[in-house]
């Protein structure tokens, strides 16, 4: 009965159990080729509430992984990115139908709000009603710690506002399910449908109309992209529904313009205003008998149109059966999560908390839009809200290659369908609109990724190996007309193999061009890899020669100020070849002018949100060149301990990401291990303030989870570094190989509070029983086959590569000047 009620309320081209099935074996088999564990119930182990107060702005809401609706509160917060700020002091003003999870910039979506009255004022009187966002707003009750009375679980939110009306949510890809339990003194019971109010008060263009003999309201408004210059047009359609007992017709109703509802006194009410108004309607219901009242609100979203967000609701929720679509999106999230489990002896229940609800979070963005994309019709999946690949390709799809093929190879069908109808794969996109790109085309570092780890499978899962190689061309190959918004300022990357500062080029801002050419390079490298596995041998060596390029940019003579020991750094360069300086302090801590690096016309230093001394750590796809360009493996481990022990690291932001793994590049693999267990103690937690910055649509989420399991991604590799796990144990299942693989710990001790010291760090490896080739990073044919890595750990942190010979070289992660990346 779960397994149909999975597939029938979930939506044809959602997750389903059954998609896995292709790949080998029936569901009984797929189970028993997981390892037991005691965590069967994997949802019960997250905790929703993380990040959402101070910056973190992440989403605690309900959605399916990687669903479309995200319904959710929305407060006052000036903090309220994904709609929700759990300090208590902040007023509810509504339950928005979708939101996006962990931005920065201005609010995104949090469209139409639905929003309970208990009563309206003294008299109670349907125009008496305080419609507009500021005036009906309310405190939520608090609990006896004086935190608010808000519940959330995957599949479920729930809060007790201080009007005494309860509110519950739960939600399918395209649909919400809302349950307000009103007071017993409810004479009227009154709900708002809010047409206009999104996260920026951006609406225009707005439409509403009610059925009165069923209370049907649809709406649709034009809003402002968040994080670009250009519009969407969204819809919605809500129906009403009473808990066990007959709702029947409203009434009351109609619109409200402001904060003055009116009236309506025919069988349908039409209104449009201008800019900037609020406008929305405005219900009432008889109440059921002499108690409580429970009203349900189906709302269904679209971006194509009422009558198809209409439809949506009919076909994902037919019967209003609230419980019902809770279990089955909670089990949608169980079989997701549970793919990854962890081993439990001697671990605190935060540190579990803190990777399942970290896994979670990597799952709630992109978002599955197919069949709602209103600017092309196609049959291929739609997905949306890439803010920002920039975030992203780092560790977020890294860690989907672990265990969920099948939405990873969705999202790259939909990003080649994007490029085939746009010129150029998405880089920043929300609510069908462009956004700016944040650096260099990062869009194709994610295919790399994909086809890297899925090359041999990527048929059956549905991927144009031709398609994809093609989109990956477009980006490294042709210039676009705007490239602030997709693809790159590719001529004069080909032509001199850096981005001149003093180079002014119709099509986007003259910015960014360090940081842009090192992400240019990294994207070349993953065109270099999947020509590799596609035998185009000559485009292979091309575009590795392109991924080389990164050094272009790199001025031997530039020290930090009183830092001489530093020498050597990323800075601009003119066209006559000649460099350009930026202060290495810029955009840190330690900036004397307090830049921040933002995304400025006027910003014209070279490198973005991050300072020239975390960007000269970027080149992944050899790291082994910047271990000789900063003298050597002593002079490298003594710059990364620079950069920690001057705060140039900076946890809030993703460039820093890769560093403390750097170690391993110069043989010093348990200086990765001190480095990367201090960041997680002293920036993560499972507080509502547990989050160091941004959660950046699950970017920061997907880190700390690497960090947790013991491994750090590549990308477009078929590497991942390799450390101490948190856990005596973690599984890996892929449906795709069918396989499982667990990396277990011979000899776990526990986790130390500081992460400094103690037995963590990697002294042997074995894969299967036979010593590994090396103890610093694992390969991906171990997570194809399925195998048993063993780990065997010492309190002695100046572990090598290549265990206790201490002879390290030929076991050091893999670079392109070393001959590294072969299949």
């Amino acid at each position: 009965m779960v397994l149909y009620l999975l597939v029938a309320l979930l939506g044809s081209v959602a997750l389903s159990s059954s998609s896995s099935l292709s790949f080998g074996g029936d569901a009984a088999s797929r189970i028993g080729k997981r390892v037991d564990t005691p965590i069967p119930d994997p949802a019960s182990r997250v905790n929703l509430f993380i990040g959402t107060t101070s910056s973190g702005h992440a989403f605690p809401g309900v959605t399916l992984p990687h669903g479309m609706v995200k319904v959710g509160m929305d407060t006052d917060s000036p903090d309220n990115l994904a709609g929700y700020d759990s300090n208590p002091g902040f007023n509810a003003v509504g339950f928005s139908q979708l939101h996006d999870d962990g931005t920065g910039g201005s609010v995104p979506l949090s469209l139409f709000k639905i929003w309970p009255f208990a009563s309206c004022g003294d008299s109670n009187t349907f125009t008496s009603c305080p419609t507009d966002l500021n005036s009906r707003k309310v405190l939520r009750k608090t609990l006896s710690d004086g935190s608010p009375d808000d519940t959330a679980e995957p599949g479920y939110f729930a809060s007790n506002l201080s009007t005494n009306i309860r509110v519950e949510l739960t939600a399918t890809r395209r649909t919400a399910l809302h349950r307000y339990t009103f007071p017993s003194n409810a004479t009227i019971p009154r709900l708002v449908v809010d047409a206009t109010n999104d996260g920026q008060q951006s609406s225009s263009h707005p439409i509403v109309h009610i059925d009165s003999s069923t209370g049907r309201v649809t709406v649709g408004a034009t809003f402002a992209a968040s994080f670009g210059p250009g519009t969407y047009r969204a819809y919605a359609c809500m129906d009403f529904k009473g808990d066990g007992f007959t709702l029947g017709a409203p009434s009351e109703f109609g619109t409200y313009l402001g904060n003055s509802p009116i009236l309506g006194l025919n069988d349908g009410l039409q209104e449009y205003t201008g800019y900037r108004s609020e406008l929305g309607a405005l219900l009432g219901f008889a109440q059921n008998g002499d108690g409580t009242t429970t009203i349900f609100v189906r709302a269904g979203v679209s971006f194509i149109s009422t009558d198809q967000a209409c439809a949506n609701a009919e076909a994902e929720i037919p019967d209003f059966d609230f419980d019902g679509t809770r279990t089955a999106t909670r089990a949608a999230w169980n079989d997701l999560l549970g793919r990854i489990q962890v081993g439990t002896d001697n671990v605190d229940d935060d540190t579990i908390e803190l990777f399942y609800s970290s896994l979670y979070r990597t799952h709630i963005s992109p978002a599955d839009y197919t069949g709602e994309n209103p600017l092309w019709y196609s049959d291929e999946p739609y997905y949306d809200s890439f803010y920002c690949n920039w975030d992203t390709f780092r560790t977020l799809f890294p860690l989907m290659s672990l265990h969920d093929p099948e939405n990873f190879a969705r999202i790259v069908r939909g990003m080649i369908n994007i490029q085939q109808h746009e010129g150029w794969l998405p880089e920043c996109r929300g609510a069908t609109a462009q956004h700016w790109i944040q650096g260099g085309s990062n869009g194709d570092p994610i295919l790399g990724e994909f086809f890297v780890k899925y090359a041999y499978q990527a048929a059956a899962l549905n991927v144009s190996a031709d398609a994809l190689y093609a989109a990956l061309l477009a980006d490294a190959e042709d210039q676009p007309p705007d490239w602030n918004l997709q693809g790159r300022q590719a001529n004069v990357w080909k032509s001199t193999g850096y981005i001149p500062a003093d180079l002014l080029e119709a099509g986007g801002a003259n910015t960014k061009q360090v940081s842009r050419a090192l992400e240019y390079a990294f994207g070349d490298f993953a065109v270099a890899q999947v020509a590799k596995l596609l035998n185009k041998t000559d485009d292979a060596t091309k575009y590795a020669g392109r991924a080389a390029n990164f050094v272009n940019h790199w001025n031997p003579n530039t020290t930090v100020p009183d830092q001489e020991q530093i020498v050597g750094m990323m800075q601009p360069r003119f066209q006559n070849g000649s460099f350009g300086f930026t202060d290495p302090r810029h955009c840190s801590v330690n900036d004397p002018t307090g830049a921040n690096c933002f995304l400025f016309n006027t910003n014209f230093d070279g490198f973005y949100e991050s300072s020239p001394v975390v960007y000269s750590q970027f080149a992944p796809q050899d790291t082994a060149k910047l271990v000789d360009l900063q003298g050597g493996p002593e002079a490298f481990i003594s710059r990364l301990d620079f950069i920690f022990d001057q705060n140039y690291f900076d946890a809030t932001d993703e460039p820093s990401q890769q560093i403390p793994f750097m170690y391993h590049y110069a043989n010093a693999p348990g200086h990765s291990t001190n480095r990367s267990r201090q960041i997680l103690f002293e920036h993560f937690s499972t507080a509502t303030n547990g989050l160091p910055g941004n959660d950046d649509s699950g970017a920061m989420a997907s880190y700390a989870a690497f960090y947790l399991a013991g491994l750090y991604p590549v990308p477009a590799t078929r590497q991942y570094l390799l450390s101490s796990p948190f856990f005596p144990s973690i599984s890996f299942f892929n449906p795709a190989f069918n396989s499982t693989t667990t990396i277990a710990v011979a000899n776990f001790a526990g986790n130390p509070a500081n992460g400094a010291a103690g037995t963590i760090f990697v002294q042997n490896v074995t894969i299967d029983g036979a010593p590994a080739p090396s103890n610093c990073f694992l390969d991906w044919d171990v997570f194809v086959r399925g195998a048993t890595v063993e780990l065997t750990l010492t309190d002695d942190m100046e572990v090598t590569c290549g265990g206790a010979s201490g002879n390290g070289t030929d076991a050091l992660p893999p670079s392109l000047s070393t001959g590294g990346f072969g299949f």
